[in-house]
């Protein structure tokens, strides 16, 4: 009996894989990266140097030549009055397209005409074998996104074949479309796809086309409903309402040696109004480095504390995390609330006392970095967590952390602990609006009184020299300062000078100082005796790698020198200086680059030279690195956007946010229609 036959396989579900997309139709969104204009031919005669032109004619000679390197070279005549010769060679080719293209073939070639050794050639242009009465394209021709082994023609051929068959219909009313000036949606989706010769081509790569701009609003749309819908859903759940009974909060301030800003006390207020509700917090509290984001934190576990509950204090790294727990302890300890450290490098005894005063409540607080999340870590009643540096963590550690709580599996019925994210990286407004759209956001935007300027410099690593003897007449007057590499041991592979290199070097130049290092593979308790000392002023210079970034704070060190500072990012950089400036002593921050620099490293060190801002230093990191870096989209658990651009398309980003309460509020069919079309299966863009 033969065997029944196999149903071809769909070419368009096999692009649509090798292209990453979840299935073919949403080959329709898969736009132009570019287009070309093969709608006229133009003449050899006019053909301007540089310029991919149309042109015609028939082949007059084609041979393959051995030397330089083994090519197919076929003369083209035109066909007018005025005939003129072109050669065009393909140095890659099949011996089929030798038997195709015989003398008299006619042929279109598009492509760049330039002066070659027997007068004009092109170089691989695109060509077909055309008759002469064959039309020519009645539009633009699109240059789509493609990977290896998939050509244009395969990529053309699949996207029209899904436009025919797709549902093109508009997602959104014809009211809220007018309302906000928008073409319709197919209109929009032929344009970029087929788009008439009348069409503005520099509207189209610049992306300011009627057509651009109605598939950016949707976009953007999609997003700010999704994250809408994500904290609708949260709000769907019951947290425990926090109120600190045991005025523990109170006693705290009155025991600080310091006043809280206004803005920190803006942000304490919004923080605990949200703990005294019944659903979830889900708030951001972000500031610029040394705002006194971590004495909010405390005061905000002191309020889970008094109300008899538990929080957790996650960071990311454990020298933050350890900075972390030593304030925390300084500061909770003499109230009666007991602060449990557990990380990596707690073990044995001490970390089954830390684990079992979690389970069983009597630590009211826990401090710790990823270690919190771990399965063998219960609480007997968590009810806040705080995430520090939330960036750096994946959505599924925030998540698992959250999940830790009074509730086994949360639910809409079940209470899920509150949700405290801190960020010392200041996101810039556009971000905010649609990345963290779902966020209610906490700003700090004033620094505590006693902070002082820090004058940035930027030399070069020749003048090495120069700076060593700045830093030892500095620390010689009775300041400390810190000397940052970026590696811990030398790499071949980037010849970076590294911190261990750095303190030999710097031990032997400075005999009179003493010299202290700090990396990330030194053993918990070697770190904290090194930080310890240097805090306790026994130590003049500390050697360091970026571990240092982010909860170190010393007032007397009020120098720093950065090695290497082209190859760091700009957040990075402004985490670092922010660790001097602390004290009334005059600060200073020299930033050393090593030659060649990259124009993107000028721009970087320029920025940081010149501003102290954190906004206007994350506004700039945004347009330098692009959202995906900044975001750190892989943690973030965010699909990034495609076409819109958040600088750019500010306005519609404001006209979206717009959109999506007007679409929420009265027209809920039209959100999931949309949402459909917009969002892969199975994909939501949700923060956590």
């Amino acid at each position: 009996m033969p065997s029944p036959r196999r149903a071809p396989a769909d070419p368009g579900a096999d692009i649509a894989r090798r292209l990453g997309l979840p299935d073919p139709q949403a080959l329709i969104l898969h736009l132009p990266l570019r287009y070309e204009d093969e709608t006229h031919l133009t003449p050899l005669a006019q053909a301007m140097p540089g310029e991919a032109v149309l042109v015609e004619g028939l082949v007059v000679h084609a041979e393959v030549q051995p030397r330089p390197r083994r090519q197919l070279v076929v003369q083209v005549e035109e066909d007018n009055d005025a005939p003129q010769r072109l050669h065009f060679r393909l140095l890659h080719y099949y011996p089929s397209q030798l038997a195709q293209l015989q003398p008299g073939t006619r042929v279109r070639l598009y492509g760049e005409v330039r002066p070659g050794f027997f007068g004009a050639e092109m170089v691989h242009p695109r060509y077909r074998i055309v008759r002469a009465d064959t039309p020519l394209s009645d539009h633009l021709t699109p240059v789509y996104p493609t990977v290896a082994g998939l050509s244009q023609y395969a990529l053309h051929k699949a996207i029209t074949g899904q436009l025919r068959q797709a549902d093109l219909d508009d997602s959104l009313p014809e009211a809220v479309r007018r309302r906000f000036g928008l073409v319709p949606f197919r209109e929009a989706l032929l344009t970029l796809h087929h788009p008439p010769p009348e069409a503005d081509p520099a509207a189209l790569e610049a992306r300011t086309h009627t057509a651009w701009r109605r598939l950016k609003f949707d976009e953007l749309l999609a997003q700010q409903l999704s994250l809408r819908q994500a904290a609708h859903a949260r709000r769907r759940h019951r947290a425990l309402p926090l109120n600190d009974k045991a005025g523990l909060g109170p006693r705290l301030l009155a025991a600080l040696p310091f006043p809280l800003t206004a803005a920190q006390q803006r942000c304490l207020e919004e923080i605990r109004r949200d703990l005294a509700g019944g659903h979830p917090m889900h708030r951001l509290l972000q500031g610029d480095v040394g705002s006194g984001k971590t004495v909010v934190a405390a005061l905000a576990a002191l309020t889970a504390a008094g109300a008899g509950h538990q929080a957790a204090v996650m960071a990311p790294t454990e020298i933050l995390a350890e900075q972390l727990h030593l304030k925390f302890r300084e500061w909770l300890t003499p109230l009666g609330v007991e602060v449990a450290w557990l990380a990596a490098a707690v073990k044995g005894k001490a970390r089954q006392a830390a684990l079992a005063a979690i389970a069983d409540g009597t630590a009211r607080v826990a401090v710790g970095t990823h270690a919190l999340f771990q399965d063998e870590v219960r609480f007997h009643d968590l009810a806040l967590a705080v995430v520090d540096e939330q960036h750096r963590f994946g959505v599924e550690q925030r998540l698992a952390l959250r999940e830790k709580g009074s509730a086994p599996a949360p639910g809409p019925r079940l209470p899920v602990p509150h949700l405290l994210m801190m960020s010392a990286t200041p996101i810039p407004r556009s971000l905010a609006m649609s990345y963290y759209a779902d966020l209610d956001v906490s700003v700090i935007d004033e620094l505590p009184p006693g902070r002082t300027p820090v004058t940035t410099r930027v030399l070069s690593d020749a003048r090495r020299g120069e700076v060593i003897a700045r830093l030892r007449d500095y620390c010689l007057d009775g300041a400390q300062a810190y000397w940052v590499c970026p590696l811990v041991e030398e790499s071949e592979k980037l010849q970076l000078k590294a911190a261990q290199d750095a303190h030999a070097e710097l031990t032997a130049a400075l005999p009179e100082l003493r010299v202290g290092l700090v990396h990330g593979r030194l053993k918990a308790d070697e770190k904290a005796a090194v930080m310890a000392a240097f805090k306790a002023g026994e130590l003049h210079l500390l050697v360091a790698t970026t571990v240092i970034e982010v909860g170190v704070d010393v007032p007397n060190a009020g120098l720093m020198v950065i090695e290497h500072a082209e190859r760091m990012g700009l957040a990075q950089l402004h985490q670092l200086r922010g660790r001097v400036g602390r004290g009334r002593r005059e600060s200073a921050c020299m930033l050393l680059y090593s030659r060649p620099v990259s124009d993107t490293a000028r721009q970087r060190l320029a920025v940081i030279r010149e501003t102290q801002d954190g906004f206007a230093i994350a506004r700039e990191d945004l347009r330098l690195r692009g959202p995906g870096e900044f975001l750190g989209a892989r943690q973030s658990g965010l699909p990034l956007l495609r076409f819109a651009d958040l600088e750019a398309d500010a306005d519609l980003l404001e006209q979206a946010r717009d959109a999506a309460s007007l679409l929420l509020e009265e027209h809920p069919e039209a959100v999931r229609r949309h949402l459909d079309r917009w969002l892969p299966k199975g994909v939501a863009l949700m923060g956590a």
